[in-house]
């Protein structure tokens, strides 16, 4: 299902290394090479490499693959990490409450931009932390609605980045359910309350819900030792399928615990895509491709080269992919209607 391989505006493993000291007439070596075109304005006030501040919501493992992605972005634009770029990490393993004394630190630090992911959080930290060092977002988020940018395609200020909607994404996602599960009545929908995302979630899936003719089953989640209970209610309450909403709580590692669920339970699950291709036993898979880090990686590099963050638009995936799990439909007993097998980029047998 494959739209794409470009991207647009709406319109149109840990690190603790201190940056590496150089001596001055390396120092002015590097200052005639491309990476250091420009530099800003809290590099100008000390020797060394640009320093990115990467500030996620997720644990290290679980970001590995969106890494080596934002690493080829990176490269792309002539930066490798430990030669002339520095990178301080700041992982959060979903304690949110960490975030903001993360934030402040990276701007004590000071870096020369912050790489905020995983969730809206990140960025709306780096965001309260700083104004004037440049900041790099790629969540789920409608960033307009939070106040990270004045508009996608002029964003002004010190903030741009990478959007992807997530709840665009459930609504789609339940679209593709009822296709392969049109006789699905009750769709259990997992919501984590405290996400900024939640009730617009709620609202764009009920909103699809009735153009289909199902309900939804609002299922709140807000840790993963709730998951569980969650599809014990679902099954209580005779629902077909479950759907997570956008969450950490049901991506990455916690995506893994979802599937053995669903398993357990013999219930449809139709998911984000996994990371690396692992935790693939749900019934389907849809979302944007991990290509979205690497162009975070090259807004990133344009930034450090002397753009600004304020001039670069927002940009949206217009690359998808569908991923069908066959083996775990015949387990099911579902049989995958022709017009799903045509469209997905990767049948799983």
């Amino acid at each position: 299902m494959r739209e794409s391989c470009t991207y647009g505006s709406a319109r149109g493993a840990l690190s603790n290394e201190r940056p590496y000291r150089y001596r001055r007439r390396d120092f002015i070596t590097l200052l005639g090479g491309a990476a250091a075109a420009r530099p800003l304005g809290a590099r100008a006030q000390r020797l060394g490499p640009p320093v990115l501040g990467l500030l996620a919501s997720d644990p290290a493992a679980s970001f590995a693959s969106s890494l080596a992605s934002v690493r080829q972005g990176l490269g792309d634009q002539g930066y490798v990490e430990g030669r002339n770029l520095a990178i301080e990490y700041r992982y959060a393993d979903l304690a949110f409450d960490r975030l903001p004394s993360m934030a402040a630190d990276l701007v004590r630090r000071p870096v020369d931009v912050i790489f905020a992911t995983g969730s809206v959080r990140p960025a709306v930290a780096a965001k309260a932390a700083t104004k004037t060092i440049p900041i790099v977002f790629l969540n789920g988020s409608d960033p307009i609605k939070l106040g990270l940018v004045a508009s996608l395609d002029h964003p002004g200020g010190n903030v741009t980045g990478m959007t992807v909607f997530g709840s665009e994404l459930a609504s789609k996602r339940l679209d593709l359910l009822h296709e392969i599960l049109p006789k699905a009545a009750l769709i259990a929908f997992l919501v984590n309350p405290a996400n900024p995302n939640a009730e617009s979630d709620v609202a764009n899936v009920q909103q699809a819900a009735r153009v289909l003719g199902v309900r939804i089953l609002r299922t709140d989640v807000t840790h993963e030792g709730e998951l569980e209970a969650a599809f014990e209610s679902a099954v209580q309450q005779r629902a077909d399928a479950v759907l997570p909403g956008t969450d950490p709580l049901f991506t990455n590692e916690r995506l893994g615990r979802l599937i053995a669920l669903a398993a357990q339970h013999r219930m449809p699950l139709v998911t984000a895509p996994a990371p690396a291709g692992t935790y693939r036993g749900q019934l389907m898979s849809y979302g944007f491709a991990d290509d979205m880090f690497r162009q975070a990686g090259v807004y990133i590099g344009r930034i450090l080269k002397g753009e600004k963050p304020g001039d670069l638009p927002v940009l949206q995936p217009t690359r998808f992919e569908l991923t069908i799990n066959l083996t775990t439909a015949k387990s099911l007993g579902i049989t995958v209607p022709l017009s799903l097998l045509t469209r997905a980029d990767e049948l799983i047998e």
